[in-house]
């Protein structure tokens, strides 16, 4: 019998959760689209330059484009592929996720813009020189970092971040060697939201063709709880097992939560405590595989097996809660419960990285210092998406966090805070110094060669797509 289970560290009653809502917008095309890339060079248009082209830095483009018509935006990428989390975050089975992508290569294709994969900034080209050469800069490159869990053991085999997890089975370049070994009998995930629930998912998932994936027996889940819920609930040849005590009390204080909050609370409490009817309960008889929550439960210590070498359990405290309402706290009991297990995801969030010394960072909260988007003490310097944020919320929170940012640069613009009376460059100066550097930047209709060869080998897997798994793949496909 699999099982997975997920672990909860306060009271479920006070666990947030949210329904995901994906918008798509099309941008209003002003000045013409083509897939040639921008219009003629005019030293009087304002130069934009974006850094990261993932949700926020599309996002911000978009905007950008539909409120500015005489506005040119540049995206510089360190991969040679486009699309951030949306390509390398976004679960595997929720492919209809991944549809802003049409969206996004609207964008990209438009005469005001342009893509410049394979160029690291901070490494390839400095914040100062981008700033030399545009009247503005846009940081939205994300959150690459990992959360530490800061216990004993979290170095040991078997012990992953969810970030790095997903971004191994969703081809990230960087993740490739990671080679988790899925063939142990219980996995147990760290962290509240929606990338808990995507790992669970996937490694409940029966086996598919040419897959590197094998179903985990035991998925255990602390902290995780999210609109997501529903497809464990109904997820095939899976049941679940609750720990009654863990609902108790949350019953009257359904009735006193936001609607999305309750129907998803109803949900959990009607897994855990109803009696499942004839048929649902036949059907959790013959499931091979389980998944559960548990709550009140923190990470203590990851034990290691007798050579020391791999992760083998988890030690866990046992909290309860004290206080009500806002108040409320979890505090620990003295009691501690080991689970077993060789397989330990940590997802409790991302963080951003510094990118460049020039560039304010508040390490303490892993952004940059900014107010609706304009970077603090930093003229011309803006920012959007979780390097503007942190780590928070899904696609249409960035899509709208983004369009915040844009409208700031251009009231900038417009005020006249922002001199855009002066020339710029923008990419003829970059170009030149990447090119005195040895980078070959990777253009967008360098990308739709590398998308078309992995929807070609898709195809011939009967998958939609097959992935190309390193940056030296992606090249040599894109120079063809």
């Amino acid at each position: 019998m699999w099982k997975l289970y997920f672990f909860y560290g306060k009271n479920i009653k006070h666990t947030l959760l949210f329904q995901t809502s994906f918008v798509h917008v099309l941008i209003h095309d002003s000045v013409g689209m083509n897939g040639r890339g921008k219009a003629p060079f005019s030293s009087c248009r304002p130069k934009v330059c974006i850094v990261g082209s993932g949700p926020a830095g599309f996002y911000t483009a978009q905007h950008l484009i539909k409120a500015r018509p005489d506005v040119d935006v540049d995206i510089y990428e360190r991969l040679p592929v486009p699309f951030g989390l949306v390509r390398f975050g976004v679960a595997p089975d929720h492919p209809e996720v991944k549809n802003v992508i049409n969206t996004f290569t609207q964008t990209a294709k438009h005469t005001c813009c342009s893509f410049y994969g394979n160029v690291t900034v901070g490494k390839d080209v400095s914040v100062g020189e981008l700033q030399q050469a545009y009247h503005a800069v846009v940081l939205s490159y994300g959150a690459e970092g990992n959360r530490s869990m800061g216990v004993p053991g979290e170095d040991l085999a078997g012990v992953y971040s969810a970030k790095d997890f997903v971004g191994w089975y969703n081809g990230l370049p960087s993740c490739q060697e990671l080679s988790p070994d899925l063939s142990c009998e219980t996995a147990v995930i760290l962290g509240q939201g929606n990338v808990a629930l995507d790992v669970a998912r996937i490694l409940l998932l029966p086996p598919i063709k040419k897959s590197v994936f094998l179903p985990v027996p035991t998925v255990c889940c602390l902290n995780a709880v999210c609109a997501e819920l529903r497809e464990m609930v109904n997820l095939p040849d899976t049941r679940p097992e609750m720990v009654a005590a863990d609902f108790e009390g949350v019953k009257d204080a359904v009735k006193d939560l936001p609607r999305p909050r309750k129907r998803l609370t109803e949900l959990m409490l009607k897994t855990a405590m109803e009696i499942p009817g004839e048929k649902e309960q036949e059907r959790r008889n013959n499931a091979s595989r389980v998944w559960s929550f548990r709550f009140f439960r923190s990470p203590i210590e990851i034990m290691a097996d007798p050579d020391n070498k791999r992760t083998a359990g988890i030690r866990l405290a046992v909290n309860k809660l004290e206080g009500s309402g806002d108040g409320a706290r979890a505090v620990l009991t003295g009691e501690v419960e080991d689970v077993s297990c060789g397989l330990v995801i940590s997802s409790i969030g991302y963080k951003s990285l510094p990118i460049d010394p020039s560039v304010p960072f508040d390490s303490s909260k892993a952004i940059v210092p900014n107010s609706m988007g304009r970077v603090q003490q930093a003229a011309g310097l803006y920012c959007s998406g979780w390097l503007k944020t942190g780590p928070t919320g899904v696609i249409a929170t960035t899509m709208n966090n983004s369009f915040d940012t844009a409208r700031s640069l251009v009231e900038d613009m417009d005020s006249g805070t922002l001199d855009i009376s002066a020339a710029k460059p923008g990419s003829q100066s970059i170009s030149g110094l990447l090119e005195k550097r040895g980078v070959k930047p990777v253009i967008f209709s360098d990308w739709e060669k590398i998308d078309s060869v992995e929807m070609s080998r898709g195809e011939a897997a009967g998958k939609p797509r097959e992935k190309l798994l390193t940056v030296e793949e992606m090249l040599q496909v894109a120079r063809k």
